[in-house]
This record gives structure tokens, C-alpha cells and sequence, in this order.
């Protein structure tokens, strides 16, 4: 006979099991549009492209050419020969607010 702990068990895993597959196929849909992505040049067309799509937005590309950086490139601690440079830096700020009941921020 099976006890009801064994059935709550046996549901709850094939729930996760089911959880976990929805969200492995939903990220792998992803992953697959971003390796079909076109593949674009850095030159002066490219800014006429982006104008004439959708929105002004091109979802997934992949831009190749050279990136010159504004002041330094950046080199790797640990390989000598690897630069690279940053594109864009967001700093977020969160909003601090006292806890009077924890004490805390």
C-alpha cells in the first residue's frame, strides 16, 4: 500500500520535474535565437539599418569589426594578451530607508 507521504512526495517531484523543464525549454528558445542572430558589420550603414527597423530596435545581432576604446583598453589579470573594453556602465542606487522595527537601513 502506498502511504499518503509517499504520494505527496511523488506529486510534489513530478511538479518541480515539470517546473524545471518549462523554465530548461523557455531558456533554450532563447539561446537558440541568439545563435541564429545575424550577423552585422561596424561600418556606416549601420546606423541607417537600425533607423529603418522596427521600433529603431534590432533584437539579436552580432556586430563584428574593431572597437577602438576611449582612453585605455582593459588587460587581463590573468591572460597578458586578452584587452577588451566596456561598453556601457550602469550604477543602480537603491533608495535606503530605516527599519524601525529591525533596526536597520
Amino acid at each position: 500500500p502506498i502511504t499518503p507521504g509517499e504520494l505527496l512526495c511523488l506529486g510534489s517531484s513530478l511538479a518541480f520535474s515539470g517546473l524545471f523543464y518549462y523554465l530548461y525549454r523557455r531558456k533554450a528558445r532563447v539561446v537558440a535565437r541568439i545563435q541564429e542572430a545575424p550577423k552585422l558589420q561596424v561600418d556606416d550603414d549601420l546606423p541607417a539599418l537600425v533607423s529603418a527597423a522596427e521600433g529603431r530596435c534590432l533584437p539579436y545581432v552580432a556586430l563584428e569589426g574593431i572597437v577602438l576604446p576611449a582612453q585605455a583598453a582593459l588587460t587581463s589579470h590573468y591572460h597578458e594578451r586578452l584587452q577588451g573594453v566596456i561598453q556601457k556602465l550602469l550604477l543602480k542606487e537603491h533608495r535606503l530607508i530605516w527599519n524601525s522595527l529591525a533596526r536597520s537601513w
